[in-house]
């Protein structure tokens, strides 16, 4: 959670009056370290909930002050009945003080306000949480429907690569170093565009890349580099050649060489 996030969510809120979970308190009070805006935020808080406890609470009625006056002044009135009567004995102990009591109802009613705030502040802060998820579950839905629609469009057009009447294919099988590879060439007839499918080559170790070769009259012509992500291979467009006597796929490192250097997986003659 950002700085943005603690002072929008009413985590802060929840901080001041003191119901923020242990991780909570934790992440309030390092932002409250780091960060100035948020300590000014606080204070802003704290001081409105001062506000707010001032403008709540109740003011005894005027005949409030005359009956506390009177229970004092009782209080402390001694009995001097034993010394006129020339028996003396200790003078009792000043009663106890009835102070008058704000009436229970007045109290209920500032504790609910205060209840009523607390809710308040619990549940923007419970819907800010699950409006997050919400949010998140929405982004992760999104990329999941941008990564099959990528995934749908990759197959229409290796589809339409395959079904052209005008693409030669052309199945380069691996060399002896690497028997078991295998990849395949369209070579469209009227264009000379040329496209790889590698599906089924080795996956390439780190930091190495397959490159695509085209031999003409005997010597390696640089194809392109042949793109991989996570391990999936697609077909996908190279270089054009007007003619060719032979294509084939060497193991360089990532980026490609200028002439072939690493082993190469795969051949095929025209």
């Amino acid at each position: 959670m950002n700085i943005e996030e603690i002072i929008s969510s009413g985590l802060l809120e929840l901080y001041a009056i003191g119901m923020t979970s242990p991780g909570e308190t934790v992440l309030v009070e390092n932002a409250l370290k780091d960060h100035p805006e948020v300590r000014q935020e606080l204070k802003k808080i704290e001081m409105s909930l001062e506000s707010f406890a001032r403008v709540n609470s109740m003011e005894p009625s005027p005949s409030v002050k005359d009956k506390i006056l009177a229970q004092v002044s009782k209080a402390e009135k001694i009995d001097v009945t034993g010394i006129i009567g020339g028996n003396s004995r200790p003078a009792p102990q000043p009663a106890e003080k009835n102070l008058y009591r704000i009436p229970s109802y007045f109290k209920y009613a500032a504790a609910a306000s205060l209840i009523l705030l607390i809710g308040s502040l619990v549940l923007n802060y419970s819907y800010y949480n699950k409006y997050q998820q919400a949010n998140e579950q929405l982004q992760a839905a999104q990329n999941k429907i941008d990564q099959n629609q990528q995934a749908n469009l990759a197959m229409k057009n290796e589809l339409n690569v395959m079904s052209d009447k005008n693409a030669m294919p052309i199945v380069l099988n691996g060399t002896p170093q690497a028997p078991d590879a295998l990849a395949k060439i369209y070579w469209m007839k009227n264009t000379g565009e040329v496209y790889v499918d590698p599906t089924h080559l080795p996956a390439a170790p780190e930091g190495k890349q397959y490159q695509l070769w085209a031999i003409i009259d005997g010597k390696p012509v640089d194809g392109g580099m042949i793109t991989t992500k996570n391990g999936i291979y697609h077909i996908q467009k190279m270089k054009s050649f007007g003619h060719a006597d032979a294509f084939a796929i060497t193991l360089e490192k990532a980026g490609g060489n200028p002439t072939p250097q690493g082993e190469m997986f795969v051949m095929a003659k025209i």
